[in-house]
C-alpha cells in the first residue's frame, strides 16, 4: 500500500486522494472484507468497508482544503508552461492486425479462480495464520472478565483500542482473527471496529513513509481523522448492536454451525492444502541455488531478465577479455 501510493505521488496525485487512498485500501479488499464475513458477523462485513470510504472521503477533503492554495499554484504553474500530452487517439494506432477476440465464460472462471488461489492467498496466507495465531493466544490468556471490563463499551474502551491497534504493526487480513477472538472475549463490537479502522491504517514502522508521502501536518491530521472517525463509527456501532439487542458472540456461535461438518472439513483442508502449496513455493525460493528470484504473482525479477539478457548476448573470446 505505501509503495503504490509513494508511485501515485510521483505520478502528480495530490495529497487528499493519497490520504483517502491509504485510509480506504486496506479495510475495502475483497480478501478483508471476505475474511470478515467469515471470521465476524454480516453487520461487521457491511460497517467495516462503509466506516472506511467515509473516512478515507473525510481524510481525503480534509487534506484537500488545508492543502487548496499550494495545488492552485500547482494548477498555475502547469497551466503557464502549456504541457502537451500525447493522444494515441489523435494518429493511426491501427496496426492493421485483427483484434484477438473476447475471453470466453470458462476462460474467466480459471482465470479468476487462478488469481484468487494464487495470486491473493499467496499474498494475504501469512498475515492470516499469524492472525490465528495471535487470536488463540487472546482466546487462551486474557481472562473474559478483564476484556469485559476494559473493553465492555464506551469511550474508554475505544480509546483503549486505539492505543493498542494505532502503534501496532498489523494488516487488515491479521487483525480480523484478532478481532474476532476480542469479540468471543466479551469485547463490544465498537471497540472491535475502532482496532479494525485504526491497526491497519495507522503503524509506527510506517510513520517515517506517511511523513514523506503526506507532510508532517498531513501525518498529523491523517492520524487524527482516523483516530475520531473509528471512535464515532464505534460509538454508533454500539448503539446499533443494542438498539437490535443483537448478541455478537451468538451470532459468531450461530454461523459456525450454519454448513455441515463435511463442508467445513473439505473447507479446511483445501485452506490447508493451499498454504502448503505457498509454503513449497517459499521454500524453493529461499533454497534456491541460482540467482533467479521466484514469485509467486508470477513477476520476473531483475536478475531473471539480466540472467535472459547475458544468455542473448553473444560469448566474448578470450582475447578480447584480455
Amino acid at each position: 500500500m505505501l509503495p503504490a501510493a509513494a508511485s501515485f505521488k510521483r505520478q502528480g496525485a495530490n495529497r487528499g486522494a493519497l490520504a483517502s487512498f491509504l485510509v480506504s485500501t486496506p479495510e475495502s479488499g475483497f480478501d478483508s472484507i471476505a475474511i470478515t464475513y467469515a471470521l465476524l458477523d454480516p453487520i461487521m462485513t457491511v460497517v467495516r468497508p462503509v466506516a472506511a470510504f467515509f473516512t478515507g472521503i473525510f481524510a481525503g477533503g480534509l487534506e484537500n482544503w488545508f492543502t487548496y492554495d499550494d495545488l492552485e499554484k500547482k494548477r498555475k504553474n502547469s497551466e503557464k508552461e502549456g504541457t502537451v500530452s500525447d493522444n494515441c487517439c489523435e494518429t493511426d494506432c491501427d496496426s492493421g492486425e485483427p483484434a484477438a477476440p473476447p475471453p470466453g465464460v470458462i476462460s474467466k472462471l480459471i482465470a479468476g479462480l487462478k488469481y484468487g488461489c494464487k495470486d491473493v492467498w499467496g499474498d494475504i496466507v501469512f498475515w492470516f495464520f499469524a492472525g490465528l495465531l495471535i487470536a488463540g493466544v487472546i482466546t487462551v490468556l486474557i481472562p473474559e472478565s478483564f476484556s469485559e471490563m476494559v473493553l465492555g463499551g464506551g469511550l474508554l474502551s475505544m480509546l483503549t483500542m486505539l492505543a493498542i491497534g494505532m502503534p501496532l504493526y498489523i494488516c487488515a487480513t491479521a487483525s480480523t482473527p484478532v478481532a474476532a477472538a476480542l469479540l468471543l472475549k466479551g469485547a463490544s463490537p465498537g471497540a472491535v471496529l475502532v482496532f479494525l479502522l485504526a491497526g491497519p491504517a495507522t503503524n509506527m514502522t510506517s510513520l517515517s513513509v506517511l511523513v514523506r508521502i503526506l507532510g508532517k501536518r498531513g501525518t498529523a491530521r491523517y492520524l487524527a481523522v482516523i483516530a475520531v472517525s473509528s471512535i464515532l463509527f464505534g460509538l454508533a456501532v454500539d448503539v446499533i448492536y443494542q438498539a437490535f439487542s443483537i448478541e455478537p458472540r451468538a451470532v459468531i456461535a450461530q454461523a459456525r454451525e450454519a454448513l455441515p461438518f463435511s463442508v467445513k472439513l473439505i473447507s479446511a483442508l483445501l485452506i490447508l492444502g493451499l498454504s502448503g502449496f505457498h509454503l513449497c513455493l517459499w521454500w524453493k525460493k529461499r533454497s534456491s541455488n541460482d540467482r533467479k528470484a521466484f514469485y509467486i504473482t508470477g513477476f520476473p525479477s531483475v536478475d531473471s531478465v539480466r540472467h535472459r539478457q547475458d544468455g542473448e548476448r553473444q560469448p566474448v573470446s578470450k582475447k578480447m577479455k584480455h
